[in-house]
């Protein structure tokens, strides 16, 4: 079991980066990035896929949300998604080694790892070997993680060194409709923290005290949670949690 470096817990979590398309800041932009490295917080990103192989800070499957293009962003090649103005700003989708880049290990990023095949299964490792490549020679903070637990078990193969976790979910019917109920049953009960080599969970904030989260937590697991959007709501998980993912508002620090 790798731990996560001690920085992730001195300051909260900037969810998709510190972003505020009302401020110019779309979420997973570079600006979204700074205004996260300039408050002092720590900063959680996504990961897609381009069509050859780049790992892309992006949320969706799909450009529609927030970009003014259509269509996945796995049929576009990294050159082209990084001239794909983001909605609210003027920047376009950016890589996961120009991130890194401006980062440079000035704050702790946690990296989230979208599954690529629909059903939380085995994947063909496109992403997580794009990661492991970007990721190479860098020298900051670094936490991965994926709601995947196939994902992160081959990241323990590809960046054993680099510290790894599971997103974790009730998985209610409504919000997770793509999957079969075997599936959202079966990960629920988070059976995967062991065999993957886990040292932490990001576990959804509304259900925080799911016995399970206790005996993991009980048993040395670091605890983050998603997504925090108040201050009350943070004063709440962090009886739980020891650390939040936020958004909407600026979160004190320490965590």
């Amino acid at each position: 079991m790798i731990r996560l470096h001690r920085s992730f817990f001195k300051a909260p979590l900037a969810h998709r980066a510190l972003h505020d398309v009302a401020d110019g800041r779309p979420e997973n932009s570079r600006v979204a990035v700074q205004a996260a490295l300039d408050h002092g917080y720590g900063i959680e990103i996504d990961l897609q896929l381009s069509r050859d192989g780049e790992a892309m800070v992006f949320h969706d499957y799909d450009l529609d949300r927030l970009t003014s293009k259509c269509g996945l962003v796995l049929e576009h090649d990294a050159a082209e998604l990084s001239q794909i103005p983001l909605k609210g700003g003027s920047d376009g989708i950016p890589t996961l080694s120009e991130l890194l880049t401006l980062v440079a290990g000035c704050a702790p990023m946690l990296i989230e790892l979208k599954d690529q095949h629909g059903q939380m299964g085995m994947t063909d490792g496109r992403l997580e070997k794009a990661t492991a490549r970007a990721l190479q020679g860098y020298k900051g903070a670094v936490g991965l993680m994926s709601f995947n637990p196939e994902m992160v078990a081959l990241l323990a193969e590809l960046v054993p060194d680099v510290p790894r976790g599971l997103v974790t979910s009730p998985y209610r019917e409504k919000n997770w409709p793509e999957l079969d109920e075997p599936v959202r049953e079966r990960l629920r009960d988070i059976p995967d923290y062991d065999r993957t080599g886990a040292s932490f969970i990001s576990h959804q904030a509304d259900d925080l005290l799911r016995p399970r989260v206790a005996e993991l937590k009980t048993k040395g697991a670091d605890v983050f949670c998603w997504t925090i959007r108040t201050a009350q709501q943070e004063a709440l998980a962090r009886q739980v949690a020891d650390n939040v993912t936020f958004e909407g508002y600026l979160a004190e620090i320490p965590a």
